[in-house]
């Protein structure tokens, strides 16, 4: 399996902000987003060829760590991501998936986090049609809610927005409690720009805000 990066840290977003785990990045994504802050796992996928046991055993090289993200890229097209999802699972691990929703594969999750790309991540070019044709899948969306626990996560850059995610909101059937805001951005002062009209957003709505913690740690870097 072609691995970007496996490293340790804090979960910067969603309901498990804060909680240490060990992150596994696969490389390879089947959308281009235009604000994509991965281009080393989707507009140019790099990585090691590594077996199931070497993740494994890079994994439990962090003890304290009892949650691990599995993320990309999209790690749900990635070869081998059945037993591998099992092997951590069997070692008494959480595991969270980290999706833009457009493919179903049955792994072992313990939260499917959907992340439903937006029209606000559509690149202009040669990937336009493409993303455009994949980035909402209405079936896989609605499997995808009803076969795991899970949390839906919009990264929101304008207010507009919010009526798109709410159309996949009204579709999928999600509790208000499921549903996680988070500003686009990849440095504090956009995120600290977007982070308080987000938050009314999510206070007029009942849904639950996300900051993204590891830019505001680190920046914007590599395995944090």
């Amino acid at each position: 399996m072609k691995i970007s990066e496996i490293f340790y840290s804090v979960q910067g977003e969603g309901s498990l902000v804060g909680v240490p785990s060990v992150f596994v990045r696969t490389s390879g994504c089947n959308l281009r987003c235009s604000w994509c802050d991965t281009p080393y796992t989707s507009w140019n996928p790099e990585g090691d060829e590594l077996t199931m046991a070497e993740i494994v055993e890079r994994v439990a090289a962090y003890p304290a760590a009892k949650h691990v993200v599995i993320t990309g890229g999209e790690p749900m097209i990635a070869p081998g991501i059945v037993p591998l999802s099992s092997a951590l699972s069997q070692r008494g691990l959480h595991i969270t998936f980290e999706t833009a929703g457009t493919v179903f594969t049955p792994v072992a999750c313990d939260l499917m986090s959907i992340s439903p790309k937006l029209s606000n991540s559509t690149p202009e070019g040669p990937f336009r049609n493409q993303h455009e044709r994949l980035r909402i899948q209405p079936e896989i969306l609605w499997r995808l809610t009803r076969d795991y626990d899970y949390q839906l996560k919009f990264v929101i850059a304008r207010e507009d927005d919010l009526r798109e995610a709410q159309e996949i909101i009204a579709h999928v059937a999600a509790p208000a409690g499921k549903v996680v805001l988070m500003p686009e951005g990849t440095s504090a002062e956009v995120l600290n720009e977007r982070g308080p009209w987000i938050a009314e957003l999510c206070k007029i709505h009942g849904y639950r805000f996300s900051p993204r913690l590891h830019v505001h740690l680190y920046g914007n870097k590599r395995g944090t």
